[in-house]
């Protein structure tokens, strides 16, 4: 019996498109095909509109890097002035083969239908690929879904190959699961620094036309614009997006055509920095001083990986638009502009950016500067909130408040937990700093790590899902890693200049990513193991062994198949059960949503008279699982499968049956039943309008209007007395603490108070 309750029944999928050949008007149909060809049309005059708005969300980080670039590059001065244009022509490469080739024209399209973005997307599209999670909760079911993508694998290709090899030992697969959260917990932490410096280094132009102010005024001023700015997110990208999308674009014309001023006025042979031959001639003048300095200049193509992670936000296609008709040639210029001004003034090495404005335009260009960095800070905030938004999906992250701030857009999300303590964290640094110098050194340490995790998760994407030939795999690895490994080498020795700081950030989310996503895996491995076997459940009888009284019991709990322990437990201290129970499991895909009439997943457990449903609710990482119908919908597709599993029955007299070409089962005079495929030409309808169960239905609405009570697990997880000292810290210290201030799984899906029944437990892991 337990075999055949991994035989999924009926996806709800299935059951609307038969209900729709029934149910649904022709001209309704027509009516949805129409509007799905509009939408095609539409997009098409939104880009221009969306490459608008991006602006103001994804690039304002990357927009701002000339603020403080040649002051990090040259912190001693700058002894030869051929030294500005080596340095140059390292930044214009670095702009072009970082940014522009690997992220906007090949990174970027690893996105999940253009949603998904950061490394946490990239672990996603590989789970489809590949059984690499560690909870082991895939089911060939998920697999039907039309978001899930796939695509049938020879097995003597090189993908199949990496497949088997990824999902040949646990190790491999927890070793991934670290890298991954490695580089998330560094994009928290650009999360951090970008804001502190970008806001900082803005302020400063203050002190450049008034020499006198001291330093703790622009650090006072720089606090109060940081919490203006996290105080506006809960506005969410779409509003802020409008709002901050008119300034860069004011930014970036204002720097390219500063630039070009620069060029024209101080020197136009800096242009021969488009040669990369000054590189080798840089690194062959400064030597080690040319190595060191690249930690300054890889602060050009900060906000980089911002870029990638607010993907979600905007389509692949606005994001290309925008870079390279304004993102790109104003960097350029405004890189270009502010060595020609350097070769003259070789002296302003430490406030280039101010001291390269026209005297008339100062003071408005600095109020767009501040504005501008602010706008830079949105960006990373932004991709802060998209990231741990899939990390808290995939079980890597305590369950925190997401709020979806767009109706239209999926991806566009506020988490005022992660706001507040981004907060907190951004205005101690920069307090605790008080210079641009220390959190640059912080701020690259941060970006060349999660480019680094973003290349070799890339490599797997290469090879396991787009099927690339291993030749062009081997050049992008080649190019990615000699390129971010030198900028590596670079930063780590400024460890003690405040490089330490993001790995001390990020050493504290890696702990609570690490102790939740184990302490969430021991618990659904102990659920496994001690599940109850249908077979227990069918013994006891059509009444469990109890009291049926009127109403609908849902039991909630994480497993797909076998009755969990919390319905045992109840029913073992309890003298009364619901006239219908139905098991139901919250489960989360790892796609990036879930469609509404996929969503639930239903079959029936035992005879009709047991009443007895499973229930799994289907979830992507951008899905919005608080839902005021959840409780309508729910209920809403166990009557439907139960109405069509009774016309079915009614319709055919043979013994087996099966679903969309899903495997054949038993019929429903057996133990088990299920909803049958039939053929549209089969039914009449008179046979559709048929008073067939009737009974049941009419039996269910009577339990539904009984009342619906919500059964949840309260379950204390401790490790045993036998345990190690790890698994103790881990179990009954940290995860347990983070189990108290997380946020309960009834207030996500919406439950009611007075309809919620904690059942309390301790288990021992």
């Amino acid at each position: 019996m337990e075999g055949n309750e991994n035989t999924e029944s009926a996806a709800k999928g299935g059951m609307w498109d038969l209900q729709q050949k029934f149910d649904q008007p022709m001209d309704e149909e027509a009516s949805r095909l129409k509007n799905m060809h509009t939408e095609k049309r539409c997009s098409a005059m939104l880009l221009v509109q969306l490459a608008f708005q991006s602006l103001g969300v994804v690039y304002g980080d990357l927009g701002t890097s000339p603020l403080y670039v040649f002051y990090n590059t040259f912190p001693k001065g700058i002894d030869d002035t051929e030294d500005v244009v080596g340095a140059l022509s390292l930044i214009i490469y670095s702009l072009t083969l970082v940014p522009l080739i690997k992220y906007v024209f090949i990174v970027c399209r690893a996105n999940d239908n253009g949603q998904g973005s950061g490394t946490f997307a990239l672990y996603s599209l590989l789970c489809r690929h590949a059984k690499v999670k560690t909870i082991p909760n895939q089911h060939r079911t998920d697999e039907k879904l039309t978001t899930y993508s796939l695509t049938p694998i020879n097995e003597n290709s090189v993908a199949a190959m990496t497949k088997r090899w990824l999902e040949a030992h646990a190790l491999k697969k927890n070793a991934l699961l670290v890298l991954v959260l490695v580089g998330t917990c560094m994009v928290i932490g650009d999360g951090i620094l970008t804001p502190a410096i970008s806001v900082l280094s803005a302020a400063s132009g203050i002190k450049v036309a008034h020499p006198v102010m001291r330093n703790d005024v622009i650090v006072v001023v720089a606090v109060c614009i940081l919490v203006g700015l996290f105080c506006l997110q809960h506005y969410g990208p779409d509003k802020v997006g409008w709002f901050f999308a008119p300034i860069v674009l004011l930014w970036f014309l204002l720097i390219g055509g500063i630039g070009i001023f620069n060029i024209l006025k101080h020197d136009t042979m800096v242009l021969r920095a488009f040669s990369p031959i000054y590189i080798f001639w840089y690194f062959r003048r400064r030597g080690e001083d040319a190595w060191t300095s690249l930690g300054g200049i890889m602060l050009s193509i900060t906000g980089t990986e911002a870029l990638f992670a607010d993907l979600a936000h905007f389509p692949h296609s606005a994001i290309q638009l925008a870079f390279t008709t304004v993102v790109f040639p104003c960097l350029l210029l405004a890189y270009c502009g502010q060595a020609a001004y350097l070769m003259k003034n070789k002296e302003h090495v430490y406030d280039t950016f101010y001291h390269s404005i026209p005297e008339g335009i100062y003071w408005p260009m600095f109020v767009i500067a501040t504005l501008a960095a602010i706008v830079a800070s949105q960006a990373s905030i932004s991709a802060t909130f998209s990231i741990i938004d899939q990390a808290c999906a995939l079980d890597c992250f305590p369950r925190v408040k997401v709020v979806h701030t767009s109706r239209k857009f999926l991806g566009q999300i506020y988490v005022p937990d992660i706001n507040w303590t981004l907060m907190i964290l951004c205005i101690l640094v920069t307090t605790r700093f008080q210079n641009q110098s220390q959190i640059g050194n912080a701020y690259g340490t941060a970006v060349v790590v999660v480019m680094l995790v973003t290349t070799l998760l890339m490599i797997l994407i290469m090879l396991l899902v787009w099927r690339c030939h291993w030749i062009l795999v081997l050049i992008f690895t080649i190019l990615s890693l000699v390129v971010e490994c030198t900028y590596f080498s670079a930063v780590l020795c400024k460890i003690d200049q405040g490089a330490w700081v993001p790995l001390a950030i990020a050493v504290v989310f890696l702990v609570i990513m690490h102790v939740w996503h184990y302490g969430t895996v021991k618990r659904y491995e102990l659920e496994m193991q001690s599940k109850i076997s249908l077979a227990w459940i069918l013994n006891l009888g059509p009444s469990l062994g109890l009291v049926r009284v009127p109403g609908i019991g849902l039991v909630y709990s994480e497993l797909v198949s076998g009755v969990p322990r919390i319905f045992s437990h109840f029913i073992t201290n309890l003298p009364a059960i619901h006239s219908v129970v139905v098991l139901v499991c919250i489960k989360s895909l790892p796609v990036y949503t879930v469609p509404e009439e996929e969503r639930f997943l239903v079959k029936r457990l035992g005879p009709k008279n047991y009443h007895m449903f499973r229930c799994v609710a289907r979830y992507g990482y951008k899905d919005h699982k608080k839902d005021d119908e959840f409780e309508k919908k729910l209920l809403d597709s166990v009557f439907l499968f139960a109405k069509l599993e009774s016309l079915m029955d009614a319709s055919s007299d043979s013994d087996e049956y099966s679903l969309y070409g899903q495997e054949t089962i038993s019929s429903t005079k057996d133990t088990f039943s299920s909803v049958v495929d039939i053929t549209v030409s089969s039914w009449s309808e008179s046979s559709v309008s048929s008073e067939v169960g009737a009974d049941e239905m009419a039996f269910l609405k009577s339990c539904r209007d009984a009342g619906v009570v919500h059964i949840m697990g309260n379950t204390i997880v401790e490790a045993r007395r036998d345990s190690g000292i790890y698994k103790k810290i881990c179990i009954n210290y940290l995860y347990a603490f983070l189990r108290k201030i997380c946020r309960e799984q009834s207030i996500i899906l919406n439950v009611p108070r007075e309809s919620l029944l904690n059942v309390g437990q301790i288990v021992y892991v």
